[in-house]
């Protein structure tokens, strides 16, 4: 059995939270008897009205893209511009699993799965994701060891991570590095940068988890793989429980 808030939105009629105030208003029914109750579970083959309407599940799809840069992470946009999900031909209200900057390229994932959405950017699952960043400046040792050890930003202090310098240009004040965070933060890689008086110049995921995009061209996507969707669950499990 399953709490009623959660199949609805596996529906894909809305979000989670939206559907817990669905059922606080009194707009759900199961079996023609209106619920209130946010804690009420369904089992398989009750039927699930919202608004009169009954509800069906959709099937659950997992997509990974190499995100271009020029788009934006939302389901729709007010200054018309490109949208990630405009970009995939699926029947599926899917959407992207967190987001990735206007002029961020890189792994991205889209899925209409919301517990496995947050298994990906929940910081407590500690998936980790790998960006290769350029900077304006040239990082010092202080630094990158301020870096890998928690840089206290206005929403708190970053969890450790990893950097690997990759070049540093004297000449034009440059450098070249792959950063690698155990979360996901709104805008998180710029501001561990502009912590240092620094801007980023580029920014590209490479990976989240073992998922990588190398192969694939700015805009393409595909499906992933069951034992890929696995995997990632897997090793999501397992960081939660560090």
């Amino acid at each position: 059995m399953e709490r009623l808030q959660k199949v609805i939105a596996a529906s894909g009629l809305c979000s989670r939270r939206k559907a817990e105030g669905l059922i606080v208003d009194g707009r759900v029914k199961v079996n023609g008897v209106t619920i209130h109750e946010l804690g009420y579970k369904v089992k398989k083959g009750d039927q699930i009205e919202v608004d009169d309407e009954l509800i069906q599940r959709e099937n659950k799809v997992y997509y990974v893209m190499n995100k271009p840069k020029k788009t934006i992470c939302t389901l729709n946009d007010e200054k018309d511009r490109t949208t990630v999900v405009s970009l995939i031909d699926c029947p599926e209200r899917i959407y992207p699993v967190g987001r990735l900057d206007y002029d961020t390229s890189g792994v991205l994932i889209l899925t209409n799965d919301g517990e496995f959405a947050n298994n990906i950017i929940h910081p407590r699952f500690h998936l980790p994701k790998t960006y290769d960043v350029l900077i304006d400046g040239i990082l010092n040792t202080d630094q990158i060891k301020l870096m890998e050890k928690g840089i206290p930003l206005d929403d708190g202090m970053t969890l450790p991570a990893k950097v690997r310098i990759r070049n540093k240009d004297f000449a034009h004040k440059k450098t070249k590095f792959d950063l690698t965070i155990m979360e996901g933060r709104n805008h998180q890689v710029k501001r561990m940068v502009e912590y240092f008086g620094y801007q980023v110049t580029s920014l590209h995921r490479k990976s989240i988890g073992f998922l990588k995009v190398d192969d694939m061209s700015q805009g393409d996507y595909r499906l992933l793989k069951p034992q890929e969707v696995k995997d990632l669950r897997r090793m999501a499990n397992e960081g939660q429980k560090r």
